[in-house]
């Protein structure tokens, strides 16, 4: 099913100087293999097309389930000389978590419970 990222993650963002730097952790093992495969560095500087004027470096992080984007010359030239609205990034992570991704019911399903404190998510 399609579903944006946000049903099955959660995320962070902020500055390095001139870069957006946006962190997305899985719920769940299972929401981690399908975020690797969904959510590409190409995907991200598509769906940030508008700020993003150079390059997305995609990191895995996979003991967190987590991937960490930096999208290079997105703020304008940073926080003290920039003249955006959000010149730190901090809105970065709200955005990309709108992004919409292919995601199995059953991940979904689990997703959703780790959201409602129904289960962590994580293995035992």
């Amino acid at each position: 099913m399609k579903v944006r990222l946000e049903r099955v993650a959660i995320a962070r963002s902020g500055d390095k100087g001139d870069a957006a730097n946006v962190g997305v952790i899985a719920l769940s093992p299972k929401a981690w293999s399908v975020i690797r495969e969904e959510v590409t560095a190409e995907r991200v500087k598509a769906h940030f097309s508008r700020v993003c004027r150079g390059r997305v470096d995609r990191f895995e992080l996979p003991n967190l389930f987590a991937l960490n984007f930096l999208l290079h010359e997105s703020l304008g030239g940073g926080g003290t000389v920039s003249l955006m609205l959000d010149a730190q990034g901090k809105t970065f992570a709200a955005s990309l978590l709108q992004l919409e991704i292919d995601v199995p019911a059953e991940v979904v399903e689990t997703c959703d419970r780790v959201r409602t404190g129904e289960t962590s998510g994580r293995p035992s």
